[in-house]
């Protein structure tokens, strides 16, 4: 069985367990739908509009999902809205976008907003043929730690806490 953004969605929801999720989003998502069936106790903001309200944006989120949201907007106003959720208020982003239907964004420009990509999926059909990326942010890793940030390479260490200079 192939992986698809909603399950994908689904095991990222149940990886961190929010308990204030914010939905951006124009259409359901049905991951959120099934993950707040299951765990009533999370709280559940939604909304489709960009810029986000003052009362939505002023607050924290353990999680923020924004889903066919970068489709409808200019890239300034995707490019705000996404860092102003990562700077201010949830330390954890999860994004499907499909760069097909956009005419702005490259992949860089995710990961100019520090977003991983984390999985993507193609669903060809008669119709037309769909192709969506699925970026995250967490701020606890979405750095590696540097190997000269330790004691190792510290001028002296073993002299810190023994003389006042």
């Amino acid at each position: 069985m192939s992986a698809t953004p909603n399950a994908t969605l689904l095991s990222i929801l149940e990886h961190y367990q929010p308990a204030r999720l914010l939905c951006v989003s124009q259409s359901r998502v049905p991951a959120v739908e099934v993950f707040c069936a299951d765990h009533p106790e999370t709280q559940l903001v939604t909304s489709n509009q960009v810029p986000l309200p003052a009362e939505l944006a002023n607050q924290r989120y353990d999680l923020a999902i924004i889903a066919d949201q970068l489709e409808h907007l200019p890239q300034r106003v995707g490019v705000e809205l996404l860092a102003g959720l990562r700077n201010l208020s949830a330390s954890r982003l999860a994004l499907l976008v499909d760069l097909s239907q956009t005419l702005d964004w490259q992949e860089n420009d995710f990961f100019a907003l520090a977003l991983q990509r984390h999985a993507s999926f193609t669903q060809n059909d008669s119709i037309n043929d769909r192709s969506l990326a699925l970026y995250t942010y967490d701020l606890a890793d979405y750095k590696q730690v540097p190997d000269w940030l330790n004691n190792k390479y510290w001028a002296n260490p073993e002299m810190f806490d023994k003389y006042w200079w």
